[in-house]
Parts: structure tokens; sequence; C-alpha cells
């Protein structure tokens, strides 16, 4: 079974980035949560109505690809557009501190007996 992007080919991406190749924003990686913050407006394109639809939730940038079936690349272009305009908002997940995370040598034992017994 052939992809949508396969079918619609390079054309079709053109048109939705505007012959664009990057977005403005190359903070939005992958696992970037995105959530909507506005309705669609009157005039705005498909694929932005689409992902303001489905960003109710938060929901991370890879996720939002797989389900447009388009790049990531491309996505991030177009979330890019909707991020300037003020329609989402962008939702780094929180990275561990794992210097200053305290774990207690109990766990730590058991997770290595774990381990050893693997």
């Amino acid at each position: 079974m052939r992809r949508a992007i396969d079918r619609e080919g390079p054309d079709r991406l053109y048109v939705i980035t505007s012959g664009r190749s990057r977005g403005g924003d190359e903070a939005l990686d992958s696992v970037t949560l995105i959530v909507t913050e506005s309705e669609p407006v009157s005039g705005m394109q498909s694929e932005h109505v689409r992902i303001l639809q489905m960003c109710r939730r938060p929901m991370a940038v890879v996720e939002i690809a797989a389900r447009l079936e388009l790049p990531v690349t491309v996505v991030r272009i177009l979330l890019t557009d909707l991020l300037d305009a003020g329609h989402i908002t962008a939702r780094h997940p929180a990275v561990a501190d794992l210097a200053t995370a305290s774990v207690s040598p109990a766990v730590l034992e058991k997770v290595l007996v774990a381990l050893h017994n693997l």
C-alpha cells in the first residue's frame, strides 16, 4: 500500500509549504507538544485546520506528521505558521536533571540485582 505522500508527490508538498523548505522555528523537535489556542479561521489552509482540530489536546510533532501522512519537515513549517499567528503553543517536554535527582540506594540496588539476573 502506498502512502499518501507517494500519491501526491513533491508538487503537493511544495504547495502546502508555499515553496519553503525550512520552518522559522528550529526549536520544534519531534517530541515538542503542540496545543491549539484558537479555532480555525475562514480561508485557512486545510492542513492548518486539521492541525488545530487534532491538537485540542497536546500532541507531539511526530504524531501530527504521522496522522497527516506528511514529512516532519513539512509539518514543522505548518506549525511555525500557526505558532507565528498565535493559533498554537509549543510545549517542550521537561527534561529530568539526573545530576540532582535523588534516588535511594535501595532502589539502585534492586535495579542492579534485576539487571544482573538478566
